[in-house]
């Protein structure tokens, strides 16, 4: 259906005109629909060219308000070839909401955040992990602090955040909520996403994050030497927790397990691979990508010491993990006792296997990539930059044959 449309300008002369200046309006017209709009922008009657719609004369006031009126009439037209393009109903109105930014009702950002994170919550077990809700909800507490603290607002209209609002926020994570560079990033990583929902929804129109860069840097990943490794390995507790656990760690520093993995382990998980000999057929917990690993020496005289453990075979487990809290407190202990000079948590295992027990003993990175279940082999790179151990390898493999 086509429509008749212009566009025109003219001043609103005032109730009590006293000769002041007088605001300039653009009136849209479609077919016999007419909307008035305030351009924001006045002059003196005797300075403005009606037929024109423009200022007279050339001083730097009127080029500057002509350039302006240029822009809106430019912008109207977009919005009008627009719609006739995607074949949207043409109105007067429609092109007024549209101009305004009224045509997409306005989302708030707490609601369309709270609104992500109960979607999260109802795909628990389905593609996202609770550990994932936990940490959009300590991101939704924090930029809701952020807003209140800082901005002294409840909540945001989402078209009104820009790049000052997202740095003020990272800015915020470190000093006033003292959240460590990574912290930070990935609270960040959080708040991008919801961003990323408000542009695909046309609710925000530029990217706030066009021009922010995360300068943030991964620790280095702690790791246990070949001596650290074999001190916890052949230390005698005589205390029944602290071997357990040490058998456990030592399992894992062997096939590469994370905690969430090990604990979940089953008898039947355990079964002849392509090579007739025993391997873990697993999947990642965190990624459920698959994570199939051949049994080495070590981890196969753990599984015989507890294959018919009470604690461990009444539940079907292969091994009897205690909580990650637990575990955690007495590799502290155990530490301590073997002198070992390291922070050891459970996942310090998982780095030891990628370091001291594979890639420092040439197994290929993507065979390592492969068992540690990694979606991306840049992952398990971070492993090798590690390795001092590796790089003297292969200079050594050099100097021979520089040296033939």
């Amino acid at each position: 259906m086509s429509t008749n449309y212009s566009l025109s300008f003219f001043l609103k002369k005032p109730k009590n005109d006293k000769g002041q200046p007088r605001p300039i309006y653009m009136r849209i017209t479609v077919d016999k629909e007419q909307r008035d709009i305030s351009i924001g922008r006045d002059i003196e009657p005797s300075r403005w060219n009606s037929s024109a719609y423009r200022a007279k004369g050339t001083r730097e006031e009127a080029r500057t308000l002509n350039a302006y009126v240029e822009t809106v009439m430019q912008k109207v037209l977009e919005i009008h070839h627009t719609m006739v393009r995607n074949r949207t109903k043409v109105t007067a109105e429609a092109i007024k909401l549209k101009f305004l930014g009224r045509d997409i009702p306005q989302k708030m950002l707490l609601d369309v955040f709270s609104e992500h994170n109960a979607q999260m919550k109802s795909l628990i077990g389905n593609g996202f992990k609770p550990n994932t809700l936990k940490g959009y909800t300590t991101s939704f507490s924090h930029i809701s602090v952020y807003l209140k603290q800082e901005l002294s607002l409840d909540d945001i209209e989402v078209r009104n955040i820009d790049h000052a609002f997202v740095a003020g926020y990272a800015f915020f994570l470190r000093s006033r909520l003292g959240c460590s560079e990574v912290s930070a990033a990935k609270y960040i990583k959080h708040f991008r996403k919801i961003t990323k929902i408000c542009i695909a929804h046309r609710w925000i129109e530029n990217d706030p994050f066009a021009f922010y860069k995360n300068k943030a840097k991964a620790r280095p990943k702690e790791f246990l030497t070949k001596d650290e490794l074999a001190r916890i390995e052949n230390k005698v507790f005589g205390i029944a927790r602290l071997e357990q656990v040490r058998d456990i760690f030592v399992f894992c520093c062997y096939t590469g397990l994370s905690y969430a993995d090990v604990q979940k382990l089953r008898h039947s998980d355990v079964a002849k691979g392509v090579d007739g000999k025993l391997w873990i057929l697993t999947s990642r917990e965190k990624t459920e990508t698959s994570s199939n690993i051949p049994l080495l020496a070590t981890p196969l005289q753990i599984i015989d010491r507890y294959r018919d453990y009470p604690p461990s075979a009444a539940r079907n487990l292969l091994l009897p993990v205690l909580s990650n809290q637990k575990m955690n407190a007495y590799l502290k202990e155990i530490a301590d006792l073997c002198g070992v000079d390291k922070e050891i948590t459970f996942h310090l295992s998982r780095h030891t296997f990628a370091t001291t027990v594979t890639l420092a003993n040439n197994v290929p990175i993507e065979t390592v990539s492969k068992m540690l279940g990694h979606t991306d082999i840049k992952t398990t790179q971070h492993y090798a930059k590690l390795l001092d151990t590796r790089v003297a390898h292969d200079m050594a493999k050099l100097d021979k044959k520089l040296n033939k």
